[in-house]
């Protein structure tokens, strides 16, 4: 691929960005010459204490360090960040920001705009804790949202995380069943919710659904519903009023005390519970912000998220690096194809975040912001999701801003932030995510396990441990769950699941998932959500979902055997696609539903789903001797592009 250099960054941003500052304390702590971000990422990964350490003052982390940075423990499970210290994610983000400062601007998809400044963040929140605390809410207790990405939702995170309690988020798109099989897990306490939301152009009433899904949550002690009408449920704003001018009180806890609950995609099964610790992923990501972006206090940070995506939790802590961050819900191309660009427009955004379905949607759409927006304000544009394509790299440049640091960015839920990511520092070349993210020691293994030299595709790994590493599965009390979804592919080592590469530049190529995970509109969803509705068909014998690179993104295709005479007809097909998004979500939807004769599967009777991706993507097939039928996989082959 071409090593094209796209960007640079001016002389006078580098010597005035965070990482200079960065690099300069690490110089004067260690007598090291770090005279390169090559020089202090490969320090960050040999010294993970003392790097970590020194990140925790140089972002002025409020809370008792302790004596010990790191404890490398027997293993990467092990490995503790910080064993001694106390801290509280709430109280360090709640201390920026002037009081009369925004912190958070919403829009919503029919353009009401709402701001919520500092001193409301900080009398907001403290009047939740006040009414999670009166409702018995203790350090350790679930709460839950399944809410559209509304302001009200951070309030009530910081609120709950002040007082130790745990998080966890939802999006209203997810059906009851996909609500229960993520939060009934937890036990949730409090349920936070709306009366509706809207996706593009339609409102969607939520009373009915809230009312089965409270119903069958048998742990709540209250459903608070973010409404301005009278229904069976409290208002947020009713909930906290009688709490307002309530002391901020923040419960200092232990640097692995869990703060989220995030869930995989459900590929085998119901989805799994990654518990984070808040100080982990605090750390991490305010480290992200400052460093890989260069977001500084005042910036307007925006990424076009759900609440049911890690990146919502990313942008959240973007308050901690004393950035304004604007939220949006709705469809983003809604009510006109412009919508996102006239809101970095509109509000002089530094940092716009979208994912890489959108960009790609963008260029097919002609859209040519350069001439059609101010974009002067803008600094950075994040991407992530999904793979940034070359060309897609090539339309930014070209048509929506020339002097902008684009960063493709990779990582996932299961770490709350990025492997590898932007630099502030560097260029940008061509199709290229810049490089590993400081304290991530990401590389990528050839099948033997040994680094891979450039160029050459293998497993994306992290070979050192980090602070945002879960602190295991919900439930799963020897961590076997845990240690089967990242620690098998090489000893030792977390393996992602994605394959990618390393480029002569020092940065990586992601090729899109090496696992049976599938990728819908930049949003990671599993298989076994899908099967358990296509299969309560008559006519379904079995399916099997796969993702297919396809035009620059991933598109997933449904592969069905039927029973008897059945046929897949147009009308099983919109009936298959109709069940799927009233079950499911509108993710859930395959692009692609085909007839199959037969499925490949295991010896001992599993379908095998890496084996088709293998096939319909041209790669390899990895284990083609564990199949009991492999001839299974030859009719497949003219679905290859």
């Amino acid at each position: 691929m071409s090593n094209e250099l796209l960007w640079q960054p001016s002389d006078e941003a580098i010597a005035n960005s965070a990482l200079t500052s960065l690099t300069n304390a690490a110089i004067a702590k260690t007598g090291l010459n770090l005279d390169s971000y090559a020089d202090l990422h490969k320090w960050s990964i040999s010294q993970p204490g003392d790097f970590w350490s020194l990140v925790w003052d140089h972002l002025e982390i409020i809370g008792d360090k302790g004596s010990v940075n790191y404890s490398p423990g027997k293993n990467f499970i092990d490995a503790k960040f910080f064993p001694e210290s106390s801290l509280n994610i709430a109280e360090n983000i709640l201390a920026q920001g002037k009081e009369n400062e925004v912190a958070i601007i919403a829009i919503d998809e029919a353009g009401n705009r709402s701001e919520v400044t500092w001193a409301q963040l900080r009398s907001k929140s403290a009047a939740v804790a006040a009414a999670l605390t009166d409702l018995g809410v203790v350090v350790g207790d679930r709460v839950v949202a399944w809410t559209p990405n509304y302001a009200e939702v951070i309030i009530y995170a910081l609120g709950a995380l002040s007082i130790g309690a745990v998080v966890s988020t939802s999006s209203p798109d997810f059906a009851p069943n996909a609500v229960l099989d993520r939060f009934g897990q937890i036990e949730p306490k409090v349920l936070l919710a709306a009366q509706s939301y809207s996706y593009n152009g339609k409102s969607f009433d939520c009373l009915e659904r809230l009312t089965e899904i409270a119903a069958s949550l048998p742990t709540l002690v209250k459903t608070v519903l973010i409404s301005d009408q009278v229904t069976e449920f409290t208002t947020f704003d009713n909930w906290i009023a009688p709490y307002l001018g309530a002391e901020a009180k923040f419960v200092r806890l232990p640097f692995n005390h869990p703060g989220f609950v995030l869930f995989s995609s459900g590929t085998t099964g119901k989805p799994k519970c990654i518990i984070h610790s808040a100080a982990g992923v605090y750390l991490k990501a305010v480290a992200e912000h400052r460093y890989q972006f260069d977001t500084k206090a005042g910036d307007k940070v925006f990424f076009y998220t759900t609440c049911g995506w890690m990146m919502w939790n990313w942008l959240a802590t973007g308050l901690g690096a004393g950035a304004t961050i604007v939220l949006f819900d709705g469809q983003p191309m809604y009510p006109n194809p412009q919508r996102l660009f006239d809101i970095a427009q509109n509000e002089k955004l530094d940092f716009f975040g979208v994912s890489a379905k959108f960009i790609d949607s963008a260029a097919k759409a002609e859209l040519k912001p350069m001439q059609s927006h101010d974009l002067s304000s803008l600094k950075v544009i994040g991407s992530t999701g999904s793979v940034l394509a070359p060309e897609s790299f090539d339309y930014v440049y070209r048509e929506v801003k020339k002097d902008v640091h684009l960063a493709s960015m990779s990582g996932g839920t299961d770490i709350c932030g990025c492997f590898a990511a932007g630099i502030s520092t560097q260029g940008v070349y061509r199709g290229e995510l810049q490089g590993a993210v400081l304290g991530m020691a990401t590389d990528v293994f050839d099948v033997q396990g040994n680094s891979a030299a450039a160029d050459e595709k293998g497993e994306l790994v992290c070979t050192v441990p980090f602070p945002s590493k879960p602190i295991g599965f919900w439930g799963d009390e020897d961590n076997a769950k845990y240690r089967s979804a990242y620690y098998e592919g090489f000893a030792g080592v977390w393996t992602h699941g994605d394959f990618a590469a390393k480029t002569k530049s020092g940065g990586f190529v992601i090729y899109g998932r090496s696992d049976a995970t599938l990728n819908s509109k930049g949003v990671r969803i599993g298989t076994a959500e899908i099967y358990r509705v296509v299969e309560t068909f008559a006519q379904v014998q079995e399916a099997m979902a796969v993702s297919q690179d396809f035009e620059g993104d991933t598109r997933v295709v449904l592969f069905v055997t039927l029973k008897g005479i059945a046929e897949l007809t147009p009308e099983l097909e919109k009936e298959l696609k109709t069940a799927l998004r009233v079950q499911a979500s509108p993710r859930h939807v395959p692009d692609l539903i085909v007839a199959a004769p037969e499925l490949p599967r295991t010896k001992s009777n599993k379908l095998v789903e890496l084996a088709v991706g293998d096939v319909i993507n041209g790669r390899e097939v990895r284990n083609r001797d564990a199949l009991a039928n492999p001839q299974a996989l030859d009719w497949f082959k003219q679905f290859t592009l």
